[in-house]
């Protein structure tokens, strides 16, 4: 038992191997080292090589108590290195083809380094309780998103045995059956078929996969013998309602976030500058951004997997052209579908002057920056907590994945943000945008958006914020676990 104690606890954090779970999961590993643990980062070998060539290979030598390792994914090497792996095949590959590696891997961590006493996992990760479980390693799991879309996770299989889903032909799509309220989360009264993870609609090829891969991903949750999920929010944000349906569902949850915020008051200088973008950041933006008005820009950004038709990018640019107010746009090269990413010449030339592009930015400095007056985003968790945590009002078009209870979420439960239909068209973008900006709804939304920013920051305070307690609770648990 003595010897236990005089050595610091390892944790073995392991991201599903997408931007917006990695993100999370590195912030949370660099807040545990802060509270003594011995950490080692487990990245796919791909996006391993992604962040040296966006970060260099410098920035993740980490230190002797902060490591980087990798395991192959199981897919073939894809022509373009920088483009996001297809979600569906990369999740079939991780179940897969994966778990003979990480056993590996961690044996070999515990005699290189010392045993591995802990495994933090993505909860989408779900073949990595095998290894935990065969290695007799208590693991914990983290959500990377809010604490209600869990619970539309969760309904899979009732909308699947009421026969509510899937959609019986790809006219129900459009016909307002997705209109159909199904008040199944007692938590989200009024929520619509539209506002559950599209994947359920199962319209598109391997659709049908990922109901039944994010089904497999709740079971196993619910039953591990030892299921503790840590939420990167906080319980003023989400209530205590929505955690105590989580609790009696999959077994105790910890809301430690926002998370970026806990990271900046407890990871010293050693580890603040390990990032975790996959693309290289272009922080000329942050100049530009310096030239312009308090509230002033429309940031716009779609995150690191949606992609759209180039008519509908088109629509977004006319759209933000037409409502004469400044923006900074991320584009990333592959957001068109099977196309480049080209804006009209005419557009470009009509904005020149007060539109800005780029490939990637450092996206908490950009929606920290004063000159932000409102987001156009695709409602990813991160970017949704990062902009609340501004106090920056958004407009949502939510594209897959936890995004449309997100939507939902924002625009009907703390009315932070405005709905944009899934077929874009200019008018309506400008009209948004104009609303947002200046109009009485978008101040509405950006007080709101301010009074949430400040609860969240007593969350995050120390040492009485929810959060703070919260991590407290986690970092003595871990420690209890450690064999």
């Amino acid at each position: 038992m003595g010897s236990r104690q005089e050595k610091k606890p390892h944790v073995v954090c392991i991201p599903a191997p997408v931007q917006g779970h990695i993100n999370p999961m590195l912030k949370l590993a660099k807040i545990l080292h802060s509270k003594g643990f011995d950490i080692t980062f487990i990245n796919t070998e791909f996006n391993h090589q992604r962040l040296v060539r966006s970060r260099g290979s410098d920035a993740l030598r980490g230190l002797p108590s902060f490591r980087f390792e990798t395991f192959p994914d199981g897919l073939p090497t894809p022509e373009n290195l920088d483009a996001t792996q297809e979600v569906t095949s990369l999740a079939r590959s991780l179940e897969d083809n994966c778990l003979g590696a990480l056993k590996e891997l961690i044996s070999k961590l515990g005699a290189s380094y010392s045993p591995v006493t802990c495994i933090m996992a993505d909860l989408l990760m779900g073949f990595t309780r095998a290894a935990a479980k065969e290695l007799d390693i208590p693991e914990f799991f983290l959500w990377t998103s809010g604490a209600s879309s869990l619970l539309c996770f969760e309904q899979f299989s009732y909308l699947l045995e009421k026969g509510l889903m899937p959609l019986k032909d790809s006219s129900f799509a459009v016909n307002g059956y997705l209109d159909t309220v199904v008040d199944c989360i007692p938590t989200m009264p009024g929520l619509r078929l539209k506002d559950f993870p599209p994947w359920i609609r199962c319209l598109n090829p391997g659709d049908e996969y990922m109901v039944e891969f994010i089904s497999l991903q709740m079971e196993r949750a619910k039953t591990a013998p030892f299921s503790v999920i840590v939420f990167n929010t906080c319980h003023e944000l989400e209530k205590n309602d929505t955690f105590d349906t989580i609790s009696s569902k999959f077994g105790p949850c910890y809301a430690i976030g926002p998370l970026h915020l806990l990271e900046k008051k407890l990871v010293d200088k050693s580890l603040a500058s390990i990032k975790s973008n996959l693309w290289k950041e272009d922080l000329e933006c942050l100049e530009w951004l310096d030239s312009k008005e308090p509230n002033s820009v429309v940031y716009v950004n779609f995150g690191s997997i949606t992609v759209m038709t180039s008519q509908q990018l088109v629509e977004f640019g006319w759209g933000l052209a037409k409502s004469n107010y400044s923006f900074l746009w991320i584009i990333r090269p592959d957001v068109v579908i099977g196309e480049s990413a080209v804006l009209p010449p005419e557009l470009l030339e009509e904005t020149k002057n007060r539109g800005l592009l780029a490939s990637w930015c450092p996206q908490e400095q950009v929606l920290s920056h004063p000159s932000i007056g409102g987001f156009l985003t695709h409602n990813g968790w991160n970017s949704t907590i990062e902009s609340i945590s501004n106090g920056v009002p958004m407009i949502c078009w939510p594209f897959f994945g936890d995004q449309h209870p997100n939507c939902w979420v924002c625009c009907n439960k703390w009315g932070v943000a405005l709905e944009i239909d899934n077929d874009v068209k200019r008018d309506e973008v400008s009209k948004l945008v104009i609303e947002m900006m200046n109009g009485d709804k978008g101040n509405e939304m950006r007080k709101n958006a301010v009074d949430l920013k400040n609860m969240i920051e007593e969350a995050c305070s120390c040492p009485s914020g929810s959060s703070m307690a919260n991590l407290e609770k986690l970092v003595d648990l871990i420690q209890t676990s450690a064999k």
